[in-house]
């Protein structure tokens, strides 16, 4: 129960790596507010869901009020929520660069304006931001993701700066998955994820529970003494 009596918001909860998350915290003693566009697919006791569109300042701050109110306070963050629109640098929408740019960058901000200085006032917390291989090394056709991806890395190590510059124990980290079996990938022709487990150095590719593990790291106090660092969680991919 490493997690016990901690309250933790999971963006991009509904499903995927959200869902391996708010299961695994709610399961080491966390409650879990897992925040989503849609309703959650799956049920968890610990696990509540809430409908948030993370690109909405108002209805972030309305959230925020709301958690607050109902629990009084928030111990956790995972900043999850994340969307792609890739294309070709040359072939790419405004429609796409913005879009990602608000759901990925836009929507981090939004909450964690709310809940960092908030965690700061309660004396500690963890906000883990959840990055990407791309945000490490770029990717062709994803110079809009990737550019977030990054961004959020950048704004992990500010923010590991900004909310402890008063002696106060809030750590910021960010997880940087591979290429993860979530229900996206699943949709990916055989021959190709053979491709992408053979760039890895464990010669397969992860879970969505992996890389719940290492936000239940990160999250718990057995990384205390862990803040601005970006985990990898790609098998060796880039080694």
């Amino acid at each position: 129960m490493r997690l016990k009596d901690k309250i933790a918001v999971i963006t991009g909860g509904a499903q995927g790596l959200g869902e391996a998350m708010a299961v695994q915290f709610a399961q080491e003693g966390a409650r879990v507010i897992a925040v989503d566009m849609q309703e959650l697919k799956y049920e968890e006791a610990g696990v509540e869901g809430a409908i948030l569109n993370v690109t909405d300042a108002a209805d972030c701050k309305a959230f925020f009020d709301g958690v607050i109110e109902k629990y009084g306070k928030i111990d956790i963050l995972v900043n999850n929520a994340g969307i792609t629109r890739d294309a070709m640098t040359r072939k790419m929408t405004d429609e796409q660069w913005d879009l990602v740019m608000d759901v990925n960058l836009k929507g981090v901000f939004n909450l964690t304006r709310h809940i960092g200085p908030h965690m700061e006032n309660e004396g500690g917390g963890s906000i883990i931001n959840i990055s990407s291989v791309v945000g490490e090394y770029g990717n062709i056709g994803q110079a809009n993701y990737a550019a977030t991806k990054a961004g959020l890395i950048g704004l992990s190590k500010t923010w590991a700066k900004e909310f402890a510059r008063k002696g106060v124990p809030v750590r910021v980290n960010a997880i940087a998955p591979g290429y993860i079996m979530t229900d996206i990938l699943k949709t990916v022709p055989e021959d190709l994820l053979k491709q992408f487990a053979a760039l890895t150095m464990l010669k397969r590719l992860g879970e969505p529970e992996e890389v719940a593990k290492a936000a239940l790291f990160l999250a718990s106090d057995e990384s205390s003494y862990i803040t601005g660092h970006v985990l990898s969680v790609n098998g060796g991919m880039r080694l």
